[in-house]
This record gives C-alpha cells, sequence and structure tokens, in this order.
C-alpha cells in the first residue's frame, strides 16, 4: 500500500483506536505478540535478506535479529499490557468561579507516523504502544531493514486480526522510496503527529521538511565527566560500559571529559581497558597516553562507532560549559564523590537525563519502567527524554454546567 491508501485506512480506524476498552487493547497486544513469536522464521530470513544488503560494521549490530532478539520485541509487547492504560486518565478537576466543573483528560493524538531507519525492533515497540495509547500507527522504516520491518508488520497485523481487531490499527508502505517518506512529513490533516527516530541527517530532514507537527528524537552527542574524586574503578566500569557495550545506539557515550587532577592516572586505565576503541585526544590528553589527535568536528560527532573523543578540562564548570556547547541534550553523566560537583552538574547541565555516577545506557524506556519507548525526545516542548504511553497521550477539557452562561 501507498502512504495515501494507509492515511486513508488510518482514518477509518482512528475513532475505533480511540475508544477500544484497555480488555481490548491488552487482547490485541497478547495476540501480537504470539504471532510474533510464531513467524520467527519468516522475519529471520528476511532479516537474513536485509543484512547480506547492508550488514557491514557497526550496521549489522543494529539491523541483526535472532531468536531472542525477537522474543524480547515480544515480551516488550507483552509488558505494554501491564502497563496501565493512559487513556482517559482525569489529570486534573477544579471547580470554577461560575460553577462549572472542569476536568482535564488524556486522550489519544490520532494518526501517528514514525520514520525511522536501520533498527528493526522498533517496528514492534512503536506499534505497541501507540495501540495501547489509543492511536493510529504508521511507520515507514528504512531501507537496511526494511524486509525484517515489514515481515514484522505482518505479523503483528496477523495478530490484531485473531483478537478481532482492524488490522489497520497498524500499517507500513510496501517500497521505500523517499516520496513516501516526504508523504508522511506532508499529510496536514491527516497525520496528527511525527516522530523521526535515526540519525542527524533523518531528523533534520523532517524538521525541515514537515507540515505536521513534528517531535525530534535520537541524536546523542553523550559525555561522560570524570570529576576530580572520581573512584577510578567505577569510573572506568561506567565508560566501558557506556561507550563498548553497544555503540551504534543513542544513548552510548560519545565524549568523555577528564579532570585534569585525574588524568594522569585515568587516561592510562582508559586506554588499556578501550583496547579496541579509537581515542580521539585533545592536546592535553595526547601528553598523557598515545592516540589520534581529536579534529575540530570530533566533539560534535555522533559517532555510533568504537570512537570515543576525549578532552581533559579544569573543573566541572568548564565540563558543564563544554557539554552546553557540543551536546544534543540527550543524556550526559558526572562520576564524582562529591555532592556540590554533583548538585551543580545536575542543575546546570540540560538534557534530558542527566545521570550521577552511572552509564547513560540507561536512557530507554524499558529500563526507566515505560514498557517500551517509541523514541528518546531531545526537545522540551510535550515530551522530554524516553517516550511511552503517556507521552503519547494529549488531553482535552471536558466541562459541566448546570446552565451557565457567559
Amino acid at each position: 500500500m501507498t502512504v495515501h491508501e494507509l492515511l486513508d485506512a488510518a482514518l477509518t480506524v482512528k475513532p475505533i483506536a480511540a475508544s477500544l476498552s484497555e480488555a481490548d487493547k491488552n487482547k490485541g497486544l497478547q495476540s501480537m505478540a504470539e504471532s510474533l513469536i510464531a513467524h520467527t522464521e519468516e522475519i529471520l530470513k528476511a532479516n537474513k535478506e536485509d543484512l547480506a544488503a547492508y550488514g557491514d560494521g557497526v550496521m549489522a549490530d543494529r539491523l541483526r535479529l535472532d531468536e531472542a532478539r525477537i522474543q524480547a520485541m515480544a515480551k516488550g509487547i507483552t509488558d505494554v499490557c501491564n502497563l496501565s492504560d493512559p487513556v482517559g486518565r482525569v489529570l486534573e478537576t477544579r471547580t470554577l468561579y461560575n460553577g462549572l466543573e472542569l476536568e482535564k483528560i488524556s486522550v489519544p493524538i490520532g494518526v501517528v507516523a514514525v520514520i525511522y531507519e536501520s533498527r528493526p525492533n522498533v517496528t514492534s515497540d512503536a506499534a505497541a504502544l501507540l495501540i495501547k495509547s489509543g492511536n493510529v500507527c504508521i511507520l515507514r522504516g528504512g531501507k537496511e531493514a526494511f524486509r525484517s520491518s515489514l515481515a514484522i508488520v505482518n505479523a503483528l497485523k496477523e495478530g490484531l486480526t485473531k483478537a478481532g481487531l482492524p488490522a489497520d490499527l497498524v500499517g507500513m508502505p510496501s517500497n521505500t522510496d523517499r516520496s513516501e517518506a516526504t508523504a508522511l512529513m506532508t499529510a496536514a490533516g491527516k497525520v496528527d503527529l511525527l516522530i523521526p527516530r535515526g540519525g542527524a541527517g533523518l531528523i533534520r530532514a523532517c524538521v525541515e521538511n514537515a507540515t505536521v507537527p513534528c517531535i525530534q528524537t535520537g541524536t546523542g552527542i553523550c559525555h561522560i565527566y570524570i570529576d576530580e574524586t572520581a573512584d577510578m574503578e567505577t569510573a572506568i566500569n561506567i565508560v566501558e560500559n557506556a561507550k563498548m557495550s553497544r555503540p551504534s545506539v543513542c544513548n552510548a557515550a560519545e565524549v568523555c571529559l577528564v579532570n585534569k587532577k585525574v588524568a594522569n592516572e585515568f587516561l592510562p586505565l582508559l586506554k588499556e581497558r578501550l583496547t579496541s576503541c579509537e581515542l580521539r585526544l585533545d592536546e592535553a590528553a595526547q601528553e598523557i597516553i598515545d592516540g589520534a589527535a581529536a579534529s575540530e568536528t570530533d566533539f560534535d560527532t555522533e559517532f555510533l562507532n568504537y570512537i570515543l573523543a576525549v578532552k581533559v578540562v579544569d573543573d566541572v564548570k568548564e565540563a558543564v560549559s563544554h557539554i552546553a556547547k557540543h551536546s544534543t541534550h540527550h543524556s550526559e553523566s558526572i562520576i564524582t564523590q562529591i555532592d556540590a560537583n554533583a548538585a551543580y552538574f545536575t542543575q546546570m547541565v540540560d538534557s534530558a537525563a542527566v545521570y550521577v555516577n552511572a552509564s547513560t545506557r540507561f536512557t530507554d524506556g524499558g529500563e526507566f519502567g515505560l514498557g517500551c519507548e517509541i523514541g528518546i525526545s531531545t526537545q522540551k516542548i510535550h515530551a522530554r527524554g524516553p517516550m511511552g504511553l503517556c507521552e503519547m497521550n494529549t488531553y482535552k477539557y471536558v466541562i459541566r454546567g448546570t446552565g451557565q452562561t457567559r
């Protein structure tokens, strides 16, 4: 189906999505999870074709599915079943001066389009969250994961049908033509919200071209600052996890800032531990350990690879100043034993997630108890940080009177 056909179908089922009971939505989600497992063989076959075409280097980690990852995707769907339905929550009640009874009530956004790139698990995460939150889900995956994503969507649609729900609650275009993405970006009156999830290029294209409301997500130039009192073992373990556990994701660390008082001790430990990571060093760091010189752009780059930019700073204030200049406002961490420095860092760093003595890799919907996520917002209006069920609702006012006029 084309985007226009999908949107026509989405508008037809939009009122159905908004009016589904929690029990019906959970029944549909459970059936989707079961169908995902039942179609493991077809999904893995499609994924193998994607890997053969695009699975070079770090991209392979973003693309690859196996039975365990499909089971994890299914579990993510069932985890959403266990979360409270956000639709219909009474957010506020007030009696106005004239006796009117006002309620502020959580309601679905409507038709939500998600444009993403090379992570096929986004397909099931987004579908589960949007259906549970009463929305219709239109997905446009990137060409790298297209076969995998389409196989997943087909399994999810079969699950919805078996549960007695409209299959058109989730849809995906049958090709990856750029015109289809543009059609989603410009479908004013049909798409209520657009969420781009991917690299800086994708997000920039959506923000610049969209005529529908758009939430920026994803780009993560994440920093870890090693303070003057940091425990060295704790610090090196956190940096290793944040950089090396999965460098191709947006919550991986890209920059390590090191207080000059501990640089002589910490930097050799960093080089010894991160043997498979390329360190790009500022001048002060190069005086302590060997490594490539950092270029002017390295501190403004989301590497998504085994590369880490390293800079020596005077103190926590310089660290915060550097982050303010170079951060994408995703996730930052301070490793310290000084409460005052931790307080300064958490107050002054303007990012969606700010950590003290922990890895940035925890910025994730599942880790935050949201079941899964539809993306990580790096802006401030409507949603910020990992976006789960509640962030996929807006609100309306319901006012009850007894004949009042103004």
